[in-house]
């Protein structure tokens, strides 16, 4: 090949990666260096007479090659300075492919001839170079040794992987002075990680602190237990330092650990427990490729579910709910995470036949994640007829056309509520649970089944943000009843564990989560207190309010736990059901045509309601 045509090809890579234009002229002549290195010892250090033909033909044919396939890896686009070992292996993978079509085309070809050992020696050789280049400038950031007084002086809790990345990253930040590790992994006392020593263990903080006049102290364990996380606390609440903790697992999706992810200690860091173990391969199966319907998708569950599925790969979301305001929210916050799947907002009530039925026809959904319903229970109690037209009709609803339209399945969310329910809310949820059942019967070729759960922190109307408005002000902070006591669970966990239980449902199922250990509401409050800062009924006083209508001192996951079989999944429990042989919808519809004449009202309305609830229960509720 002529040498002008090599000319041209390099001046065009030039062109393409201007703003890197350096490093691919760094690698380029430094390829052509290493095949000098392969020629020379193999052959002499002065290359000439017959073998000058061959040398320039072969150092022109590799730097090219190799400097394509480098950028066709992208490896222009990285910033080595800043890069990781990832970075390293990607540049390793593609140079090799680089290296392989140019010994494909010296090996096969009559175009160029050079000895077998230099072709193993220049190649090593271009490795070498190209790698130590980038290790130079990786090297060229290293902090200098600066002074540190004025400086936040940092303890990290923590010395795994999350610890030692957050530990670079805030020496490559600059701003605080990171003095070591406290981890209670025996194997690692006395040793350095990240360049910094392990100082000791859990029982150790109090002396290290003190010693080592630490400022600030960061809990750098996104798989540890909540229970676990208590442990650092309740050493550290004693202690003049602040304190600043990684999220979960769960909430570092992207996996990356820095400075940025680091916030204050909130109560779900409290609630943490092992991570979930989810067969993924199954979970994408069911969703990858196909027509995903949420409904409540604006709702804390229902935005979860839509964040998770589109992890999976769907052909496209139809993200369904009533509240115009929340759906626009959903679709710039999915735009601001980089969505690229599509996404369809679609403003509609569940219980608008005629528009679900349009929405059905023309979207045709495979998989249906029916969280759309209305939760709040003191509301509903004052809203009765909206709850059961919400909840139970609206469930039948939209089940009916997944059955007419052949949808795969259909996974509706339940809570603990509907155990021997005391709410309107719990005993529509109830009945949308037998409905559920009723439908299944009518169309078998469609996998119907529910998922039932306690409350989950972080959504809307939950009491940890009300409770924490209230410290702001100065409080006091209202909690109904001394015992009253509560399931919770955080919302990554909840759904994942819901995406788990569409996978194992055959139809007609009744899952239960494990909801762990019911959380004590007045310690819940003493706790929150504790966290921003004061002490509980001196600097914030707490104040019984007592129990509103329609709450129970503490909540069920089932009506009798020896009608509860274990799963394949050791956080699923599914529930011994008996197929309803009649449906209630007859009983709900004349309820709400009576409610809607203003023939059945107030008390009257609620306790038609609840003895629909606790009928169905009876009946059928385990």
């Amino acid at each position: 090949m002529p040498v002008s045509v090599y000319e041209k090809l390099l001046k065009c890579i030039l062109w393409v990666g201007k703003r890197n234009s350096r490093v691919i002229a760094a690698d380029f002549f430094s390829l052509i260096f290493a095949v000098y290195i392969g020629f020379a010892l193999r052959l002499s250090y002065d290359i000439s007479g017959e073998y000058m033909p061959a040398f320039i033909k072969s150092a022109l044919a590799f730097a090219s090659i190799v400097t394509i396939a480098l950028f066709l890896g992208k490896n222009y686009t990285i910033f080595w300075p800043r890069a990781s070992v990832e970075e390293f292996a990607n540049l390793a993978r593609w140079y090799f492919a680089g290296g392989a079509v140019f010994l494909v085309i010296v090996n096969f070809t009559d175009m160029i001839h050079i000895p077998r050992l230099s072709q193993a020696f220049l190649l090593l050789a271009g490795l070498f170079f190209l790698s130590s280049l980038r290790t130079l400038w990786r090297l060229s950031i290293l902090p200098q040794h600066k002074s540190t007084e004025g400086m936040n002086r940092v303890l990290i809790v923590g010395a795994g992987e999350a610890g030692s990345m957050l530990a670079r990253d805030i020496v490559r930040h600059g701003a605080s002075f990171p003095i070591g590790f406290i981890d209670d992994n025996a194997e690692l006392k006395k040793a350095r990680i990240a360049n910094l020593p392990v100082l000791g263990k859990k029982e150790d903080l109090p002396a290290v602190i003190k010693n080592n006049t630490i400022d600030t102290v960061l809990i750098a364990m996104p798989s540890a237990t909540g229970a676990q996380i208590k442990e650092y606390l309740d050493v550290l609440d004693k202690e003049d330092v602040t304190v600043r903790i990684l999220p979960s697992l769960l909430s570092l999706a992207d996996g990356q650990v820095s400075v940025s992810k680091l916030r204050s200690v909130k109560f779900e860091d409290l609630l943490r427990r092992d991570p979930v173990t989810l067969d993924n391969e199954n979970i994408e199966s069911l969703i990858k490729g196909k027509c995903v319907l949420v409904t409540g998708a604006g709702g804390s569950i229902g935005s979860e579910i839509c964040r998770q599925v589109l992890a999976r790969k769907p052909e496209k979301l139809l993200a369904l709910g009533h509240g115009e305001q929340s759906i626009y929210l959903l679709m710039e916050s999915l735009a601001d995470a980089g969505n690229r799947i599509p996404v369809l907002p679609i403003i509609a009530d569940v219980a608008d036949e005629t528009t679900m039925e349009s929405i059905f026809k023309r979207f045709s959904p495979d998989i249906v994640f029916h969280a759309g319903a209305h939760k709040h229970v003191p509301l509903m109690e004052e809203n009765p007829r909206e709850a059961l037209r919400v909840n139970a009709f609206g469930t039948w609803n939209i089940a009916t056309l997944a059955g007419k339209h052949n949808v795969e399945r259909f996974v509706m969310i339940s809570t603990d509520k509907a155990v021997r329910p005391t709410s309107v809310m719990g005993a529509t949820k109830r009945a949308a649970e037998r409905l559920l059942l009723s439908v299944q019967q009518e169309y078998p070729g469609t996998k119907y089944m529910a998922v039932r759960f306690g409350n989950v922190l972080g959504s809307r109307g939950s009491v940890v943000p009300k409770f924490e408005r209230q410290i702001a002000a100065g409080g006091p902070v209202t909690v109904t009843h001394p015992d009253m006591k509560r399931y919770f669970m955080l919302i990554p966990e909840a759904v994942s564990l819901v995406l788990q239980t569409g996978t194992m449902g055959e139809g007609g199922e009744l899952f239960v989560l494990d909801m762990g250990k019911p959380v004590k509401i007045s310690e819940m409050a003493e706790t929150l207190i504790r966290l921003h800062g004061h002490e509980p009924n001196k600097d914030i006083q707490i104040e019984y309010s007592g129990i509103r209508t329609g709450e129970k001192l503490y909540e069920e996951l089932f009506y009798d736990p020896s009608h509860v079989d274990t799963t394949k999944h050791a956080k699923i429990f599914k529930s011994k059901l008996t197929p309803d042989t009649e449906s209630i919808l007859p009983e709900v519809e004349t309820i709400l045509d009576n409610a809607a004449k203003g023939q059945i009202t107030g008390d009257k309305l609620k306790e038609t309601i609840l003895a629909l609830g606790c009928e169905a229960g009876i009946n059928n509720g385990r």
